[in-house]
């Protein structure tokens, strides 16, 4: 268990998004500490993939605070967020399909030391090493996932944010991912999830952040949200 007292690592304050004149986030407040793994849950369009994108500067127009180890990330391009450590991996995945495995995994520059090497990448990835010479649009969608995560892991940042790693995958790949997620939880990664899938969240999380109409409603600690799952279902309507 984590200490509630470890000053956090992401804070956000009050964070209101726009898409043109369309309001996305209606002030959104939560932390994230170092070693955390946090997942944001909420109906399909509650604001939770914005809430991402606003913290890596995809969604421009934004206000409110986000800082991340002290710095203020509002004002900041997302090349200079990418470069304090943080990295995205989407939905979408954004696999190149003309690109081999291999030529995907290497595309990232080093944005600060201590990322995998592709060697390190392959050993944590075997499926990726089997098809290393395969183009992306052979791929399964369960191997694009993880060609996707691990392509995040050789830039150097330690803060992860990922948008429904388990979307559409077959339950044994979600079993996989899950367990890359714990491994790199165990190696000292800070994680931000976005997820649906509230056995694979209960399964990797410590807290659980939920949000609706683009407002944070309620935070849950894993022991919270397996007590109370009617609670948590009612939020997503399920």
């Amino acid at each position: 268990m984590l200490d509630d007292t470890t000053a956090p690592l992401l804070e956000v304050r009050d964070l209101r998004a726009w898409y043109a004149e369309s309001q996305a986030l209606q002030g959104v407040t939560f932390d994230v500490r170092p070693g955390e793994l946090v997942t944001l849950i909420g109906r399909n369009g509650a604001g939770k993939t914005t809430t991402l994108r606003s913290i890596m500067g995809i969604v421009k127009n934004r206000k409110g605070s986000i800082r991340f180890e002290g710095n203020e990330l509002i004002g900041r391009r997302t090349f200079q967020i990418a470069r304090l450590g943080l990295a995205y991996c989407p939905e979408e995945r954004g696999i190149f399909s003309s690109l081999s495995v291999r030529e995907n995994l290497t595309l990232p520059p080093h944005l600060k030391s201590g990322g995998m090497s592709d060697e390190e990448l392959l050993k944590a990835f075997p499926n990726l090493r089997a098809r290393a010479g395969s183009r992306g649009t052979s791929l399964s969608g369960g191997e694009q996932q993880m060609l996707a995560i691990a392509r995040i892991l050789r830039n150097g940042c330690r803060f992860l944010l990922l948008d429904e790693p388990s979307e559409g995958l077959a339950p044994v790949i979600v079993k996989e991912i899950g367990a890359q997620l714990r491994r790199l939880k165990a190696q000292g990664y800070t994680i931000l999830l976005v997820e649906q899938n509230l056995n694979f969240a209960r399964s990797v999380a410590d807290r659980h952040v939920v949000i609706e109409h683009g407002a944070v409603v309620d935070q849950l600690s894993n022991e919270d949200l397996a007590a109370d799952m009617d609670r948590v279902k009612t939020y997503l309507g399920v």
